[in-house]
């Protein structure tokens, strides 16, 4: 019933991620969101964040962000990485997804998107054939209209878990 919004995995954080096993998997793109994926909601990004970056394209990987958000926000956290980007994507549009991965020079099967929304980031990448890790939200505080996709999302969650587990 709602398998377009069920990630292909999850994660505690985009921290977390064996990245290594990612690209020993073939993958040699990923995609990620920016607000609650990497720092919380309008952060610049941070001395965290930076390293991700570093180490990723250190190992290979080409990078890109796909947001929501005006370009002055996605150059403001973009500033310390120098990673490509998509500004107002039209998440959960597939467009934005694939203008990131013709950007990074790979097919889909080599992409991976990494973002904390069900109806947004997983949604998006399902549609346009990505594979994908949601991840906890990095904020505990969010904007009210976020508030009430958590509590829906709890709801395709509690499905989601029926079929990992039965799977």
């Amino acid at each position: 019933m709602f398998r377009n919004l069920y990630p292909d995995n999850t994660a505690a954080s985009a921290y977390d991620i064996d990245y290594k096993s990612l690209y020993e998997s073939g993958k040699r793109g990923i995609l990620f969101d920016i607000d609650n994926t990497l720092v919380e909601h309008g952060a610049d990004s941070d001395e965290r964040s930076e390293r991700l970056f570093t180490m990723l394209h250190e190992m290979g990987f080409k990078t890109c962000i796909i947001s929501n958000n005006r370009e002055a926000r996605v150059k403001r956290f973009n500033k310390n990485i120098g990673t490509l980007y998509v500004f107002k994507a039209g998440k959960p549009s597939k467009k934005g997804y694939l203008k990131g991965i013709e950007m990074m020079g790979i097919r889909p099967d080599q992409a991976i998107f990494i973002g904390d929304q069900l109806f947004t980031d997983i949604y998006g990448a399902n549609k346009a054939g990505i594979d994908n890790i949601c991840v906890k939200p990095i904020a505990k505080h969010e904007e009210p209209q976020i508030i009430l996709k958590r509590k829906l999302e709890w709801i395709i969650y509690r499905f989601y878990r029926r079929r990992v587990r039965n799977a």
